[in-house]
């Protein structure tokens, strides 16, 4: 039996997993997944080189309501249901006794993951566009998604989700934050101060990711075309405008200011070839036909919400309860928490697309 890495222990992990009919045999090798800055991801790989991946919260800092593995296995069910493009939900374990914490497991998607500007240097500007199209098709048919047929209408409550969200990562601020920066409760008054306005204009509801952007995605080994969409802890019923908006805060165009310094994407998509937020946003509207006359809050709280994340992620690191790539960004996340602050006041100010460009 390997030695169990952090935050997980093998041998009773391969018997549950076994006795809920996800075997694996003899010797099981795990190797920590790309990425890591929220929900730890594990590639279990036994003797006869069946693979499985395993999900568990960080090891440390769990913000209420957030990394919850019941929920991410309940949208992925529902999800596979309709063909949506997901891994297969396997098992969901809500016993901490197991591993020391709630976990699931989901099938492994071979593909590719567009993670870093090497990766994309890697594509031509051919292939760049159509990942580009493949993306932003994807989600616009994930906010047309049928949740009765999914049967996920009971998983969140639409109405008055862009006011739960101010309220919810204000409230994330205070319990996460790690020392004072003003700007953030500058662009949380703002945005309070309009949310009102902006749940009026967002009329239409759908299943929103969350956190959806290039490297949450698996692209087909020999093609452009998104296999599988990941990492749906924070998937809900809401407004898609809003999730768009979270899209575009992730892309980077050239010429980005502010948004070059947050080390989440960066330097992906302003590479010949990829679109820019522009055409995303011109693509998007004539998939789906939805308004986007609120996209300019959106975006403002967008920057918000992803603000505090990466504070979240300082607090762990700082901690020492952070894997993965992250570990050891100490100081960049304490830069990004800042600039994407006063990202969300330039997007107030300028609107979206102009503002997340300064």
């Amino acid at each position: 039996m390997s030695v169990d890495p952090p935050g997980l222990r093998l041998a009773p992990l391969q018997a549950w997993l076994g006795d809920h009919d996800v075997p694996l045999e003899g010797a099981v090798t795990p190797t920590l997944l790309a990425g890591g800055r929220s929900n730890v991801s594990y590639l279990l790989t036994d003797a006869t080189g069946r693979s499985v991946v395993v999900r568990r919260p960080p090891l440390g800092h769990v913000l209420p309501s957030a990394h919850d593995m019941g929920r991410e296995y309940r949208v992925l069910s529902g999800l596979n249901r309709v063909d949506f493009p997901t891994p297969t939900a396997l098992a969901s374990c809500e016993d901490e006794s197991v591993i020391g914490a709630r976990f699931m497991a989901m099938s492994y998607v071979p593909g590719r993951v567009i993670d870093s500007a090497a990766a994309a240097v890697a594509l031509t500007p051919a292939q760049r566009t159509d990942v580009s199209r493949s993306l932003i098709d994807t989600q616009a048919a994930l906010h047309q998604v049928d949740v009765r047929a999914a049967g996920l209408e009971t998983l969140g409550r639409p109405a008055g989700y862009l006011t739960r969200q101010v309220d919810r990562w204000g409230g994330q601020w205070d319990l996460t934050k790690t020392r004072e920066l003003p700007v953030v409760g500058e662009l949380g008054a703002r945005l309070r101060a309009g949310v009102a306005e902006a749940e009026s204009t967002g009329t239409v509801h759908g299943i929103v990711h969350g956190d959806y952007r290039i490297d949450n995605v698996i692209i087909g080994a020999d093609d452009e075309e998104v296999r599988a969409v990941l990492d749906w802890e924070m998937a809900t019923l809401g407004d898609p405008i809003a999730d768009l908006a979270i899209t575009l805060v992730y892309w980077t165009d050239p010429g980005d200011g502010r948004r070059s310094t947050v080390p989440v994407s960066e330097h992906i998509t302003d590479q010949e070839g990829f679109w820019t937020r522009a055409e995303l946003v011109d693509r998007y509207a004539d998939r789906t036909g939805f308004t986007l006359d609120h996209l300019d809050f959106c975006a403002a709280l967008a920057c918000f919400k992803l603000a505090i994340i990466m504070e979240s992620i300082r607090y762990r690191a700082l901690a020492g309860h952070q894997l993965g790539t992250a570990a050891e960004d100490v100081e960049s996340m304490g830069i990004a928490t800042q600039m994407l602050a006063e990202l969300g006041m330039k997007v107030l100010e300028r609107g979206a697309l102009e503002g997340l460009a300064q």
